[in-house]
């Protein structure tokens, strides 16, 4: 240890930062082999500190060590003398993973031999200063020097950075001269052009269905995956990705890609059909349909179908329907069934080649991270054949067996499980198999098959990241690359498909589709467009890290949709009777209600006025308070639409003192006194149903035991859905189908439930409208 701190030292680096690098052991492993390495070049005495700096850098940077003797030997040859060099000598055997190195091309790439004379400086930066003078002049020390300092790098690629911007500094200097007190004032900020509110909207009609909107960044969901904005690999430079393993056969398995791809992008969706997506599936459909869309690329719909005892054709229907819905078409779908006898072949070539075996270990056993070594980890080959042939003719009970992989996943867990044995008929195909492959094994392999070029996947699977890896270079297969990013998960509810099931089974909601629950079959039975949730999933952004969201960004976003597409109508919930008792008894007239008041270009129906309407009870108090802007019997209100002003009578009871009904007089709103406020009204209405949703839980995070200590089926919100049988809608709604979205004016977005029938409609709250505190 004190041999290598010394050595460290010997090559410039301080006392302190050569004890911080012992501590990192793959650093100073590195560091020391390639200090060892520059010194059979140069001698022990012939590295000096510039030399030390850049074998400090090459030994952080590197990630493949097999190249750390080469470029040690540049380092001490004096071809690599800058960090620049040094970055572009990285590049170059990151983008060149195989042997041999082009001497020639690697020299060329990295500046080697290029000398910058003072004079080419010079040249080079007058030329520079010359093309800019006017402004220079103009604008003298507010210039944006970065300008003419961008400009001579690329002139002068290989040139010292520090020499550049001292000639830069010096020809400006001569130009205009020292600073003066002007140059020193500081510049004022420009004032930014006010832009009127209907530019900033994203119009309804330039929104895609697939996401295409602007985020909360001003990025949207197709700019933030497009080309380079992610930093992903290019289709068939896979190695250049980190972490990525390349073979002797990587680059030939790539070019082969390469010519059945064209290069073309092609990622995947891969959901298990024994549940229904959630919102956080609706992340992973956008991300992996959106990032193939935004690089004119192709997207699979797989089924990962391995485990037929939990897979219903119901879920099946159910995922297609919702990735439709939020508006993306599959390019192909597929099943992991569908290569079933290749993985079984791939299986047994995997045994022939001394990477799998079987195993008698029982299930229990294998459980954990602290798995004991498998005691027929080395048994032959051949005898690994022969029982696995057996474990396919059903010659083996449930949990007998296994085949294992030989190797170690990145979280320490050892030899996963390939196959095992399950006696439930599979719904695709039949009886023919009782041995199934795991996701450990399948997913890679399906990837391959398809010639996957990003697999996109969430943070949990990073752990198996290389695994994934191994199994395809252990088959020398073609290699996709594994991305990871993060999950999206909400606050107030829960979105595992097991709490899910126990919610249904205990009775808590009514099915998967409930609409307190956070699934999108859920979700659309609320009324949330589609539009909203890809807005969403935006705004959210393309994150690495793990994002926990509060429920409203989401329901924000259903109303900036809903707001621009829902029609409006007047509903009552509550409904107060209210005779005019200065009208005719049998008088009736049409009022035209505009669908949308801020733009009745977009249609207007009409609606019933009569003697007798209804209006909410909440918009009459018998009794006058501060504030109360409606209707009392000393204050009149306006009605909405209707041209009218209405002013209180009588106020009649029922025998336990409860308000009944209002007989008032009305007058056009053209002659009457300004009322404080018009309230929405139904006239010989439609009966309805009217559903109000609210949290399923009380707090944020029900699963966490240290929120909800008895668990989060002791967290549900007791009133988090009220049924209002007697609400009254007006008749413009009468033709709605299931699904239909309006916005019952003062009240709320609402959709038509698929529980309607022609004599009942029932109306689902979406969202409430935006909460107005100053409105009473």
């Amino acid at each position: 240890m004190a041999d290598t701190l010394t050595l460290f030292i010997s090559i410039g680096l301080s006392e302190q930062k050569a004890k911080e690098t012992l501590k990192n052991e793959a650093l100073s492993s590195a560091l020391k082999d390639a200090i060892t390495q520059a010194q059979r070049v140069n001698g022990s005495s012939g590295l000096d500190k510039a030399m030390g700096t850049l074998l400090y850098s090459l030994a952080s940077r590197l990630k493949d060590n097999k190249r750390l003797a080469f470029l040690s030997d540049c380092i001490a040859q004096r071809k690599i003398c800058t960090e620049l060099q040094l970055a572009a000598a990285l590049d170059f055997v990151k983008s060149h993973p195989q042997d041999p190195i082009s001497q020639k091309a690697f020299d060329e790439a990295c500046g080697v031999g290029v000398v910058i004379t003072p004079e080419q400086i010079e040249d080079a930066v007058e030329s520079i200063i010359k093309k800019h003078k006017e402004q220079l002049l103009k604008e003298r020390y507010r210039f944006n020097m970065g300008l003419l300092m961008g400009e001579a790098r690329s002139a002068l690629k290989w040139a010292d950075g520090k020499v550049i911007k001292n000639e830069v500094d010096m020809q400006v200097l001569h130009l205009l001269g020292p600073k003066t007190e002007a140059d020193l004032e500081k510049k004022p900020k420009p004032q930014k052009a006010k832009v009127a509110e209907n530019d900033v909207k994203v119009k309804k009609e330039d929104v895609a269905a697939n996401g295409d909107v602007t985020s909360g960044e001003g990025k949207s969901l197709m700019e933030q995956l497009r080309g380079e904005a992610l930093k992903f690999h290019k289709p068939g430079e896979n190695y250049k990705t980190e972490g990525y393993v390349v073979t002797p056969n990587t680059m030939e398995l790539l070019k082969k890609h390469l010519e059945l791809t064209g290069g073309q992008i092609r990622t995947r969706f891969p959901p298990e059909p024994n549940g229904i997506l959630h919102i956080g599936h609706a992340k992973a459909i956008n991300f992996n349909f959106g990032y193939a869309k935004a690089n004119d690329g192709i997207c699979f719909l797989r089924y990962d179908d391995t485990n037929p005892e939990k897979e219903e054709e119901k879920y099946f229907t159910a995922i297609k329907d919702m990735v439709e819905w939020l508006g993306y078409k599959p390019y192909a779908v597929t099943h992991a069934s569908d290569h079933f006898q290749k993985l079984y072949d791939l299986a047994v070539d995997l045994i022939r080649r001394g990477h799998a075996y079987v195993c008698h270990q029982k299930g229990e056993e294998l459980k954990g991270h602290n798995v004991p070594p498998s005691p027929w980890r080395d048994r032959p080959v051949e005898e690994s054949l022969v029982l696995f042939e057996r474990m396919k003719k059903g010659m083996f009970a449930e949990g007998e067996v296994t085949l294992r992989m030989k190797m170690v996943m990145e979280d320490g867990k050892m030899d996963p499980v390939a196959y095992r044995i399950k006696y439930t008929p599979h719904h695709r195909t039949g009886d023919e198999w009782c041995i199934y492959p795991t996701y450990d094994y399948t997913h890679c392999l399906c990837d391959s098959i398809e010639e996957i070029t990003h697999s996109l996947c969430t943070k949990e699977f990073q752990a198996r990241r290389s695994s994934y890896y191994w199994l395809c270079n252990a088959l020398d297969l073609y290699c996709p690359v594994q991305w990871e990013y993060g999950r999206l998960n909400l606050t107030y509810t829960v979105v595992s498909k097991r709490k899910i099931i126990k919610l249904v089974e205990t009775g808590v909601v009514r099915d998967w589709d409930d609409p307190r629950l956070f699934t999108l079959t859920a979700l659309r039975r609320r009324g949330f467009p589609p539009e909203a949730i890809n807005n969403f999933c935006a705004r959210v952004g393309v994150t690495v890290s793990q994002t926990t969201t509060e429920p409203h960004l989401l329901e924000s976003c259903v109303r900036d949709v809903l707001n621009d597409s829902a029609p409006r109508v007047m509903a009552v919930l509550e409904p107060l009777r209210v005779t005019i008792t200065n009208l005719p008894r049998d008088s009736k007239s049409d009022v035209r209600v505009p669908n949308f008041p801020a733009d009745e270009a977009k249609g207007s129906h009409t609606v019933p006025f009569t003697p007798t309407i209804f209006i909410e009870q909440s918009d009459f108090r018998e009794v006058m308070e501060k504030g109360y802007k409606r209707l009392t019997p000393e204050q009149h209100v306006g009605l909405r639409h209707a041209g009218y002003v209405i002013s209180v009578q009588k106020v009649i009871k029922d025998s336990q003192g409860n308000v009944v009904e209002l007989e008032v007089t009305c007058c056009s709103s053209e002659t009457a006194e300004k009322p404080k406020a018009f309230i929405h009204w139904v006239s010989q209405p439609l009966v309805c149903e009217v559903r109000l949703y609210e949290r399923l839980f009380l707090h944020k995070h029900p699963e966490d035991p240290s929120e909800v200590p008895n668990g989060f089926l002791s967290d549900i919100n007791p009133n988090s859905l009220q049924e209002i049988s007697g609400a009254l809608v007006d008749t413009s709604v009468k033709g709605a189908k299931v699904f239909d979205k309006f916005q019952f004016e003062r009240v709320g977005y609402f959709s038509l439930d698929p529980d309607s029938t022609a004599d009942k409609l029932i109306f689902n709250r979406t969202v409430t409208l935006k909460e107005d505190p100053g409105k009473i």
